[in-house]
Formats: C-alpha cells, sequence, structure tokens
C-alpha cells in the first residue's frame, strides 16, 4: 500500500513511469550507480584529476550509451527530469548543509567581501551574460526567444558550482580564500535563483525604469524577508528543543525535529513566494549556532553525518542524472541539422560565462583590498585566479533552471528552446569535466602547501591584539566566548571607522551572551536531565 502511494506520487511528478514493474527496475539502478558512484569515488579519492563530480557525470554518460543501445535509439535516461523533484526534495538538504557545516566566524568575518562577489558579482555577472546573448543570438537565428528568454540565461548560467575548487582547497591553510569561494558560492546560487524568480514574476515586454526600479525593489524584499525567515525557524527550534529538553526520552525525536524544521523553513518560504535556498541556508547558520549545541552528544553526531550524507547522494543524484541526459535523442533531434550552430551557441555561452566572471572578481577584489589597511588581509592575484576558476564551472542549479525555463515535465517541442537544453548541458559537462580535471594541477601551482603567505587570515591577523582578543582568543574554527571587556578600548564610533567588521563582531558578541543564548541556547548550554550526571553541570551553568 506504501509503496503504491509513493509510486503513485512519483508516477504524477514524471519522475517513474505508470508500470510498477518499470519503476520497481528504475529505481533499482539508479540506487546501484550511486552505489556505483561512492565506491569509484572513493577508490579515486587520491587521483590527480578526478573528482567525485566528474566520477558521476561519466558514470551517468556511459549509462545513456548503454540505455540508448538497448532501447535502439529511443532514451538514454531512466527517468524524465522533473523541477519539483529538484527543487522540492533534491535541493533543500544541498544547500541546508552548506549553511549548516559552513565555519561561521571566516564567514562572517569576510561577510562584506562574499556578499560583494555573490551579490553585485552574480548581478554584474547576469547582466553581461544577458545582454550578451540578445547581441549574439539574435543574428543567429537559433528559434523564438523572447526577452524574458534572454534574461533567463542570464541567471542561468550565473549560477556557479564551485565543488571541484572546495575539494581541493585546504580549509586550514587558505581560511581566506575558502572562506570566499565557499561563502560566494552559496550567496550565488540564492542570488541566481532569486534573479530567475524576479524575471518570471515581471512583465519585461515594456521596460522602463519604473519596471526596473520595482524589479530592484523586490530583489532586495525577497533577499531580506527570506533571510528573516530563516533565521525565525532556526531560532524556533533552538527554543523548542532548549525548553522541553527532547533528548532526555529520545535522540531520535530530537533529529527528526531538526530535519523537519529546516525541511519547514524552506517548503513555507516556496509557499510565501520568498527565495527557499536563502531561508534554508540561514535556517542552517542559526541551527548550527544555537540548536546543535542544545541536543545531547549523540544527537551532535548524527545530525552532522546526516545532514552532510543527505547533501552527499543528492548532489551525486543530479550529476548522474546530467550525464545520462546529456545523450537524450528528443533534444538533440531538433539540432541535428545544424550541429555547427549548436557548437556555436555553446561556445558563446562559455565565452560569456569566462568574460562575466572576470568581469567582476578582478575589480571587486580590487575595491575589497582598498579596505583592508594589512597586507595580510588582501586577496592577492593568485587568490583572484583561484577565485575567478572556481566559479567558472556549472552544475546542478544551471540545470535545474534551465529545465525550468525551457521544458515541460523535461521534455521540449520547440527549436529555441532545445538549442538552450543543449547547449546548457554542453556547458555543464564541459566546464564541469574539462576545467574539473585542470582544478587540482592549477590549484598546486597556484598554492603550494608550504606558502605561508596564502593563509592571509590565519591564526594571526594583523589587526591590533587590543581590537581582536575579546572575540578572536579562541584559536580554532569554532565561535568564541567573549570574557571581559576592551582593556584601553578605543571610542565606538571610531572602532565603527576603523575596524567596521570586527567592531559589529564585538558588539554581536555582547548582544549573543546577554540576551540570545540565555533564551535559545547554544554554545555552553548544557542540556538538564534529571537524575543524570550532567545535572549538577546544568546548575552550574545557569
Amino acid at each position: 500500500m506504501a509503496f503504491g502511494l509513493v509510486a503513485q506520487q512519483l508516477v504524477r511528478l514524471g519522475i517513474l513511469s505508470t508500470s510498477d514493474h518499470a519503476s520497481v527496475v528504475s529505481i533499482n539502478l539508479f540506487v546501484a550507480l550511486l552505489c556505483g558512484c561512492i565506491v569509484i569515488g572513493h577508490l579515486l579519492e587520491e587521483s590527480r584529476w578526478i573528482n567525485e563530480s566528474i566520477t558521476a557525470l561519466v558514470i551517468g554518460v556511459c549509462t545513456g550509451v548503454v540505455i540508448l543501445l538497448t532501447t535502439k535509439g529511443k532514451s538514454s535516461h531512466i527517468f524524465v527530469f522533473s523541477e519539483d523533484l529538484f527543487f522540492i526534495y533534491l535541493l533543500p538538504p544541498i544547500i541546508f548543509n552548506a549553511g549548516f557545516q559552513v565555519k561561521k566566524k571566516q564567514f562572517f568575518r569576510n561577510f562584506m567581501t562574499i556578499m560583494l562577489f555573490g551579490a553585485v558579482g552574480t548581478l554584474i555577472s547576469f547582466f553581461i551574460i544577458s545582454f550578451g546573448a540578445i547581441e549574439l543570438f539574435r543574428k543567429m537565428d537559433i528559434g523564438s526567444l523572447d526577452i524574458g528568454d534572454f534574461l533567463a540565461i542570464g541567471a542561468i548560467f550565473s549560477a556557479t558550482d564551485s565543488v571541484c575548487t572546495l575539494q581541493v582547497l585546504n580549509q586550514d591553510e587558505t581560511p581566506l580564500l575558502y572562506s570566499l569561494v565557499f561563502g560566494e558560492g552559496v550567496v550565488n546560487d540564492a542570488t541566481s535563483v532569486v534573479l530567475f524568480n524576479a524575471i518570471q514574476n515581471f512583465d519585461l515586454v515594456h521596460i522602463d525604469a519604473i519596471i526596473i526600479l520595482k524589479f530592484v525593489g523586490n530583489f532586495g524584499y525577497l533577499f531580506l524577508s527570506s533571510t528573516l525567515l530563516g533565521a525565525f525557524g532556526g531560532l524556533l527550534s533552538a527554543y523548542i528543543i532548549k525548553k522541553l529538553y527532547i533528548g532526555r526520552h529520545s535522540t531520535d525525536r530530537e533529529v527528526a525535529l531538526m530535519i523537519l524544521m529546516a525541511y519547514l523553513s524552506y517548503m513555507l518560504a516556496e509557499l510565501l513566494n520568498l527565495s527557499g535556498i536563502l531561508t534554508v541556508f540561514f535556517c542552517g547558520i542559526v541551527m548550527s549556532h544555537y540548536t546543535w549545541h542544545n541536543v545531547t552528544e549523540s544527537s551532535r553526531v548524527t545530525t552532522k553525518h546526516a545532514f552532510a550524507t543527505l547533501s552527499f547522494i543528492a548532489e551525486t543524484f543530479l550529476f548522474l542524472y546530467v550525464g545520462m541526459d546529456a545523450l537524450d535523442i528528443e533534444k538533440w533531434r531538433f539540432v541535428s541539422d545544424s550541429p555547427g550552430k549548436s557548437l556555436r551557441v555553446s561556445s558563446i555561452l562559455l565565452g560569456l560565462v569566462l568574460v562575466g566572471r572576470a568581469a567582476f572578481v578582478f575589480p571587486l577584489s580590487f575595491l575589497s583590498n582598498l579596505t583592508k589597511k594589512s597586507t595580510d588581509e588582501k586577496i592577492i592575484f593568485k587568490q583572484q585566479v583561484t577565485i575567478w576558476w572556481a566559479g567558472l564551472m556549472r552544475g546542478a542549479v544551471s540545470i535545474a533552471l534551465a529545465y525550468n525555463q525551457f521544458t515541460r515535465s523535461g521534455h521540449t517541442q520547440l527549436r529555441g528552446n532545445a538549442f538552450l537544453i543543449t547547449s546548457t548541458i554542453t556547458v555543464v559537462l564541459f566546464s564541469t569535466v574539462v576545467f574539473g580535471l585542470m582544478t587540482k594541477p592549477l590549484i598546486r601551482f597556484l598554492l603550494p602547501h608550504n606558502a605561508k603567505h596564502l593563509s592571509s587570515m590565519s591564526s594571526e591577523p594583523s589587526t591590533p591584539k587590543s581590537l581582536l582578543s575579546p572575540f578572536l582568543e579562541n584559536g580554532q574554527g569554532s565561535e568564541v566566548e567573549v570574557g571581559g571587556e576592551f582593556a584601553s578600548r578605543p571610542s565606538s564610533l571610531r572602532m565603527l571607522l576603523s575596524k567596521p567588521t570586527h567592531t559589529v563582531h564585538y558588539y554581536w558578541r555582547k548582544f549573543d551572551n546577554a540576551f540570545m543564548r540565555p533564551m535559545f541556547g547554544g554554545r555552553g548550554f548544557v542540556p538538564f536531565f534529571p537524575g543524570s550526571p550532567t545535572e549538577q553541570s546544568a546548575h552550574n551553568w545557569q
């Protein structure tokens, strides 16, 4: 009975066929492929060239070839792509885990630079790719496309995938660089999806100043309200778990509540037409800061690995599917009569990605460096090249947005849409495989392990100790406790003008210790279990 309900739901989403036998075969084959990706990825862990994303793509392509031969050229994949499958089931665990695992101290220390790259940089890339596509594609006669389609192209190809680079970077050796690449990648994904949704909600046939102002206002509203909703979801979960001490009866309930509250925040954002990505990302940050410290030790270990595992399976699933769909006959049939034009479209899109990326990484790095007084805090040229390279690869978000814009339930019957779908697949495959293969050698060349100057934000910041000691005294990557006031602290206004980020951090830490942690728990909170060895510790802490 349960299987029947699940099968009906999957059939409705277009994931599986109507035959129960075919459904079971499809599920078995795909699960077997996922297992194969994990095993082969493990065997290639020490490879100089290959990473898990490339492994899943190659296995997907090989499987597509086998299915294509088996079905005598009728199909190359096990099931048809569904936007609902991606946005409702696969994307939330990926983004939530990114927020849950983020090193908050590094992320917020570099918050302004991350937002500069992730938000402003994505907008710059969006405009360059959109207007470049308008100018070049309209001369090529690739099919009927309107202004909304061209703007959607800008949003689709502004979404980066820095997984390959993050797998190579060492967070301990290059904390600044890792924080910038990771933070920009998450904010970039959120910005791209918010842009994409904003485009679909506006009438872009008659663009004027009023429409542009409304677009910017809507973008800002989505960004702010989605962030606040995510923070509210995380705080609510922390308050419930802290007050009820659920772990004294069942750690399973603690883990289940965290997972469901995170997913509820995402779905509530989608229900309110906000950005689910931003909401679940900041929900993950808040949960890791408060909720995670309120649960039992066994729940902490379980949640950390459970979230990482769900994210890993979702990412592998997506790359595996992209590899299989790369050989989809239906889409390639529309462009088979002009393969040269299809290659030109893909090349143009890849060129626009390269130019759009360079157009903001280097100028914005220059602007960021102007605000840094110490050379140790500045982004050197080799690091700028690494950041530029990290954002050249396109992945799951680009594929999902392209399917959402140019297909209906994974199918298309329009020539222009087919051109853009096949070109998107080509760019994703090329950038992930070719650029991904070059990532490890490039990073090793640019950032040799013995280059100490690359650890520009490591254990000894150049900022005066009198300013930073209260909230940077803990040398670990975790959050720090504020133990006392500044010995000889300058005025608040002088601090804010000279060290705005550190000053905001300092006052936030005071507010956090005085009001937030007593109410929502967090580091230092010991759950109270009557009769347990922690009872005395709990009383002492309170």
